[in-house]
């Protein structure tokens, strides 16, 4: 079998690989007290990594490298490229949050949100279960190293703890299932597990194990019910500069693995695991939105809302595939796609708007401190309403045009009964949203309130970001018509 390298189409990863090394040795001799020249380098190193996966994408660049360890196609540069500016919006929006807080000693803020997008690029472009692997380990740790950056913070070193046993266990789930795949098609490549399943050379008994473990592994990585349960306490306990790194880009590289190991790579198994998904997005959406109500801390709610939403990528995960016929996939996994991409940028908004209002010495982390917000700062107020109708899809913006896409392909999938499901724990969901909403307009602010300060660059990205979710919302038709695309030529449905 011929050698197949070629290493143009790792081009982006190895260019960030050599930006996150050079900037972790200039960071060594760098004196300046807020890490400012870091800082840049490390957006250059995004921009520079962004225009070349434009220009791949824009050549068709695309194909299998490294024998088929490596995939390059539409789906990679779609997400890599929302990965890229997830992760710069998160060190523009973080950057004063973490100079206060003294996270920037080092530098290592920045070094490790790069290598952790190192990982993550590994993971969408993901052609085997070694790489699948070897991503999420790369991500993993970054993750972990930066969400106990604050050593001093003994909350912030629970939830790195809680968040490192939780994922060294769902790893754990995802390798032990993924060896039993291996010895069940005799194959690592996830081309050639697809097609040896296909072929019905597979032994049925340890496959069917082996989906269970990987579906408990990928659900981790998602913050899908029942293994939620580090979600709302690392979120909570983590610095907020570094739970925005968490909840942001590494959503996008689990949904990218659970397309290539799920749709890539078991598609014909798929009446195994797509009840499974259906059942996690019901009861995702029923904890994650009935749990969300009690809470009074701003992160957690988000947290919990983060487990709903999830819910509704897997209810368009779990509606592909019927009576044995693919003919819904493309709009189904489009339709995800769409959300999963909406749902970080809604997310990248709200916790960039708590990362504004929190100073020196205050988190601004509870609904209660958004209390009279509109009369601090009415425009500020205004891109709160935003954020808040939009996740709890309402129109005219985004969240509204995602929930309906994917309810439509519930529908058509004829879980008509789940979709309804779907529908009453949103209406559920609006009420804790619409209580931000009220704190913000309707009740008078604390003593201790002061008026909002940041700086002009947080200020200008903050409502660009709230601009795209109603311009989103108006015209979603562009980006929807992007993500079918995407799925179709990707995936080859």
């Amino acid at each position: 079998m011929p050698i197949q390298i070629d290493f143009a189409l790792a081009t982006p990863e190895i260019l960030l690989l050599i930006f996150g090394a050079a900037i972790l040795l200039f960071d060594a001799i760098n004196k300046h007290p807020e890490r400012k020249p870091t800082f840049i380098l490390s957006l250059l190193a995004l921009a520079v990594i962004s225009v070349v996966t434009i220009v791949q994408w824009q050549q068709g660049v695309a194909g299998r490298t490294f024998n088929g360890l490596f995939v390059v196609d539409s789906m990679a540069h779609l997400l890599k490229l929302a990965s890229y500016i997830a992760v710069a919006v998160t060190l523009v929006y973080g950057r004063l949050y973490a100079r206060d807080r003294e996270m920037l000693g080092g530098g290592e803020y920045y070094v490790l949100a790069l290598f952790a997008l190192l990982g993550q690029m590994v993971m969408i472009s993901a052609g085997n279960l070694i790489t699948v692997y070897l991503g999420l380990e790369l991500m993993s740790l970054a993750l972990y190293a930066l969400i106990a950056l604050r050593r001093d913070d003994a909350v912030a070193t629970e939830a790195a703890m809680k968040y490192f046993v939780l994922g060294a266990l769902a790893s754990g789930f995802l390798l032990y299932g993924m060896s039993m795949i291996y010895g069940a098609t005799g194959h690592l490549d996830i081309a050639m597990i697809s097609e040896v399943i296909g072929a019905g050379r597979a032994q049925n008994m340890p496959l069917v194990f082996g989906i269970v473990f990987l579906v408990a592994g990928l659900a981790f990585k998602l913050g899908a019910v029942p293994f939620h349960m580090w979600v709302p306490d690392v979120y909570q306990g983590s610095p907020t500069a570094a739970t925005l790194i968490l909840g942001g880009a590494p959503k996008l590289a689990a949904f990218a693995i659970t397309l290539r190991l799920l749709v890539e790579g078991l598609f014909d198994l798929a009446t195994d695991w797509q009840p499974m998904l259906l059942i996690m997005a019901v009861l995702s959406l029923a904890i994650g939105n009935l749990t969300a109500i009690v809470q009074t801390n701003f992160k957690r709610l988000l947290a919990y809302s983060s487990i709903s939403h999830m819910g509704f990528v897997l209810l368009a995960l779990g509606s592909g595939y019927v009576d044995g016929r693919p003919n819904l996939a493309v709009n189904a996994y489009g339709g995800a796609l769409f959300y999963m991409l909406t749902y970080v940028l809604t997310t990248l908004g709200s916790f960039g708007l708590i990362l504004l209002l929190a100073r020196q010495g205050f988190e601004a982390e509870n609904i209660a401190d958004l209390k009279g917000l509109n009369q601090r700062s009415p425009w500020h107020a205004a891109i709160v309403l935003m954020l808040m109708v939009s996740l709890a899809g309402l129109p005219p913006m985004v969240g509204f045009y995602a929930k309906l896409a994917v309810l439509q392909s519930v529908v058509s999938a004829g879980h008509t009964w789940i979709a309804v499901i779907a529908v009453v724990f949103s209406l559920i969901g609006a009420f804790y949203y619409l209580r931000v909403v009220k704190a913000v307009y309707f009740d008078e602010p604390s003593g201790d309130a002061m008026p909002v300060h940041a700086g002009i660059g947080q200020r200008s990205l903050l409502s660009v970001n709230g601009a795209l979710i109603l311009v989103l919302g108006i015209l979603p038709g562009g980006l929807m018509a992007l993500c079918i695309k995407t799925m179709g030529t990707s995936l080859g449905l």
